[in-house]
C-alpha cells in the first residue's frame, strides 16, 4: 500500500486535528516503585498464589502504585480481602515512605477486626519490610508474607484490581491535581469497586453483594 506524504508544520496539524475534532492522548509518564533491592528482612512466601480462600479475614493482600497527577506523583496502597475481592484498606500520599502501608493496613484491622493468624501477603519493597510495618504485624499477630523476587504472578490480585482501577477511572482523568485524584480514587473503590463492580472470581457479584449473601447463607445453614 502506497502513501501519500505532505509536509506540514506543527500549527497547521494542529489546526486539522482541531477541526476533525481529533486529539492526542499521551502516555503516562512511568514511575518505578519497586524497591526490593534492600537489606532489610523479608518474610517467606506463606501464601504460595493460594488465592481462594473460604471466609473473610484470613488472608489479605496489599500493594502500591502511582498515580500521575499535575502536581507530580501520588502514591496509593490498598488492601484487599481474597475471600470476597473486597479493598478493606487504602491510604494515599504524594510521598513513598513506610507510614504508607501501615496507614493502609491499620484501616483494614481496625474496620474487620481479623482473628490472629490473618496471613499478609506483599511484594518485598522496603515499605513491606520496614520496622514499623513489621512492628504492627506483631502487634496483631499477623503472619507476613512475600511474593518471590520478581514474580508479579504471586500478587496478581493486588495487581489487577490496579489495572481496573487505571483502566476503568484514572486513565481518563488529564490535568487532575492531588486532591481531584484521591477524591477520584476513593469514588472508585467505595462507591463503584466494592460495592457495584461485578467479579468472575465471586459468581459475578460486586463485593459487598457477595459478602453480604455469603453470610445470609451461613446463618440459615
Amino acid at each position: 500500500m502506497n502513501y501519500l506524504v505532505f509536509p506540514i508544520s506543527r500549527q497547521k496539524a494542529r489546526k486539522l486535528m482541531n477541526e476533525a475534532d481529533v486529539w492526542l492522548k499521551y502516555l503516562k509518564k512511568y514511575k518505578v516503585t519497586s524497591d526490593s533491592h534492600h537489606n532489610k528482612p523479608l518474610f517467606k512466601n506463606v501464601l504460595k498464589r493460594q488465592f481462594n480462600v473460604d471466609a473473610p479475614a484470613l488472608a489479605y493482600v496489599a500493594d502500591i502504585t502511582y498515580i500521575w497527577t499535575s502536581e507530580c506523583w501520588l502514591y496509593l496502597t490498598v488492601v484487599i480481602d481474597l475471600y470476597s475481592r473486597k479493598v478493606v484498606g487504602w491510604s494515599m500520599s504524594s510521598r513513598m515512605k513506610g507510614q504508607l502501608v501501615v496507614d493502609a493496613l491499620q484501616m483494614a484491622l481496625w474496620q474487620r477486626k481479623p482473628k490472629d493468624g490473618l496471613i499478609m501477603h506483599t511484594d518485598r519493597v522496603s515499605q513491606y519490610a520496614s520496622h514499623q510495618y513489621r512492628r504492627l504485624l506483631l502487634a496483631y499477630r499477623i503472619r507476613g508474607s512475600m511474593s518471590k523476587k520478581g514474580d508479579c504472578r504471586h500478587n496478581a490480585v493486588a495487581e489487577s484490581f490496579f489495572g481496573s482501577l487505571k483502566q476503568e477511572r484514572m486513565q481518563w482523568q488529564n490535568d487532575q491535581t492531588r486532591s481531584e485524584a484521591q477524591q477520584n480514587i476513593l469514588n472508585y473503590i467505595t462507591m463503584f469497586y466494592n460495592s457495584h463492580r461485578l467479579h468472575s472470581y465471586i459468581g459475578y457479584q460486586s463485593p459487598n453483594q457477595y459478602a453480604q449473601n455469603m453470610a445470609i447463607l451461613q446463618k440459615t445453614a
